[in-house]
């Protein structure tokens, strides 16, 4: 299956309102940026995000936050974003602060759910187990989170 888009407005297409999201890097480095400023362009709203941190006013997740996108966030580290600061404090946005070792755990659970689903999507036979029936689409940020 060949995974590659030829931009990154078609990589987040597909991604609807409400969507949860796993956000790889620390805020500021590593960093889907360039997905970032898709998902802002697309005008996707709603998100659950899970990641270190929801970077800074003006960079990384900071961009979809003081838009509005973010509805609720799991990380790690709060940081120096003002914006966020604000909207935790005002009650527009959910918070769930997970120590740094767990969140980890927690990723690193969920992407071997993740292979193992995919493992079995590529064998037709076991669709239809009922263990693994209905959870196969099962998002990783829900599994994080």
């Amino acid at each position: 299956m060949d995974k590659v888009v030829a931009s990154a407005a078609l990589a987040v297409a597909d991604i609807p309102d409400g969507a949860s999201l796993a956000v790889g890097g620390f805020g500021l480095c590593g960093i889907p940026s360039v997905l970032i400023d898709a998902l802002l362009v697309a005008g996707i709203s709603g998100l659950e995000t899970v990641s270190n941190n929801c970077g800074v006013d003006d960079w990384g997740l900071g961009l979809l936050l003081r838009a509005g996108r973010i509805r609720r966030t799991t990380g790690s580290y709060v940081g120096e974003n003002k914006e966020f600061e604000r909207q935790f404090l005002a009650g527009e946005l959910e918070v769930e602060l997970v120590a740094q070792g767990t969140l980890a755990e927690r990723r690193a659970v969920a992407g071997m759910l993740q292979r193992h689903h995919e493992q079995l999507a590529d064998r037709p036979h076991h669709l239809g187990h009922r263990q693994h029936r209905g959870d196969l689409q099962q998002p990783l940020a829900e599994v994080i989170a």
